[in-house]
């Protein structure tokens, strides 16, 4: 996570912020009430040509919050069984899934030269509304993300390939999309990783001298 062999800092690519690709899986859509469920955080690296790529990944499966509400439509969609025996043994507080990730996003905020992250996602308030809620229920003052500001790969997407669904929009960037391991928290920010860097890649070839430091 903190080799900084080889690192070509994005700090002067995004005016200072580093983005960070967020999936959450949740158990319905109401970001007060409903259950944290599942969270991915992939973060970027850039090359020596300036491109940018997936470096690595990190996910937590989380225990519902205490008087959380789960629905059985959300959870028919991304598959979860939250009482799932093996789950149960793996699955950690909310508490703990966002200290380790923000501590990750402070390190990669130090390697990259950057002051702070920004989210990127598809369809990228939902994730940060329900990372903000856990922000609020935990009373977290560390918070290294944008509070309102993020990276949005619907409307990147829909500039690119006339597209705004991810799998449609991912298979439009060149790339595999397997339907039965979407809506894991893992595959969606990956995928959502690849097509953020595959149109900012695309750009930067397009117009080189805006990209340049």
């Amino acid at each position: 996570m903190t080799d900084e062999s080889n690192v070509y800092p994005l700090g002067g690519r995004f005016r200072g912020f580093l983005p960070v690709v967020i999936d959450l899986e949740t158990g319905g859509f109401n970001h007060h009430t409903d259950a944290l469920l599942e969270v991915a955080a992939v973060f970027l690296r850039r090359d020596e040509n300036g491109y940018l790529h997936r470096h690595n990944t990190l996910s937590w499966h989380v225990e519902p919050f205490e008087g959380s509400n789960l629905e059985p439509e959300s959870l028919a969609v991304n598959g979860i069984d939250p009482f799932q025996p093996f789950r149960q043994q793996i699955a950690v507080h909310e508490s703990v899934a966002i200290n380790e990730m923000f501590k990750a996003v402070r390190q990669e905020i130090k390697l990259n030269e950057c002051n702070r992250a920004v989210l990127v996602g598809h369809n990228a308030a939902f994730d940060l509304n329900f990372m903000n809620a856990a922000v609020d229920r935990l009373k977290q003052k560390r918070n290294p993300f944008h509070p309102f500001s993020t990276f949005d790969t619907v409307t990147l997407a829909a500039m690119a390939f006339q597209q705004t669904v991810l799998a449609r929009s991912v298979k439009k960037a060149g790339f595999d999309w397997d339907p039965t391991e979407a809506h894991s928290a893992v595959y969606d920010a990956e995928k959502t990783a690849d097509l953020f860097c595959h149109v900012m890649n695309k750009w930067q070839e397009h117009v080189p001298e805006l990209v340049s430091e």
